[in-house]
């Protein structure tokens, strides 16, 4: 009985680190089509994130399942509990690519944002393919030192997010409403999908550690 509730633990853990490469492939197939227009990429993006979310359901009654029938206790408990909220954070992740790519498709065959501010954007887009990429590897290793990385390039992001806001705000922005409000959505997004990579990373840290830092938690608003 003990080994087969390994193996569903261990099941669990391959599953969260395979949503994290599909979450991160997603997001580069998303600014990949956001920066050059392509709608046909957008749309595989859009179709994609149906597995995104069918595999967060699949790992979730897996997770419910483990907690029914095996009763774990202390650091087994703590990884189903961790599982479930983490499955759910990257299925976040994904729909935050799903957006971006969503607005591709909606604004074709013209760009969604102004070229000025484009080279931010694929700062933030690369920093949360990077993110997502740290993921994986801290959910295979447990090396902290994974998780103070992405941690750190979080924080980049919210400073990239910041100083699109001030540009919006200049006497010198004469943009439409609708691409002023497409500009603040992509930078929401780019945004968002860090902060749950945080999210994922301080459960992962609480995994290891057992404890719960509430001030070191993430932006509530992250959602």
């Amino acid at each position: 009985m003990r080994k087969v509730f390994q193996a569903e633990l261990q099941s669990i853990g391959e599953e969260l680190v395979d949503m994290t490469a599909r979450v991160g492939h997603a997001m580069q197939q998303a600014w990949t089509s956001f920066a050059t227009a392509d709608t046909e990429l957008a749309q595989e993006v859009i179709a994609g994130d149906a597995r995104i979310d069918f595999l967060q359901n699949q790992l979730d009654e897996r997770a419910i399942d483990v907690l029914a029938l095996q009763g774990p206790v202390a650091s087994d408990l703590r990884m189903i509990v961790g599982s479930l909220r983490m499955s759910a954070s990257l299925e976040r992740m994904g729909d935050l690519a799903r957006h971006i790519a969503q607005l591709t498709r909606l604004r074709f065959p013209e760009p969604v944002v102004p070229q000025r501010i484009l080279p931010t954007f694929e700062k933030m887009a690369q920093l949360d393919v990077a993110i997502a990429t740290d993921l994986g590897e801290l959910l295979q290793t447990r090396d902290l030192s994974v998780a103070s990385r992405i941690i750190a390039s979080n924080e980049r992001i919210d400073e990239l997010h910041a100083s699109v806001f001030r540009i919006v705000a200049q006497p010198d922005w004469d943009e439409s409403a609708p691409t002023t409000a497409d500009t603040t959505l992509t930078s929401r997004y780019l945004e968002r999908y860090g902060d749950h990579g945080v999210s994922v990373a301080r459960k992962v840290s609480y995994l290891v550690t057992g404890e719960w830092d509430p001030a070191a938690a993430v932006d509530p608003r992250a959602v």
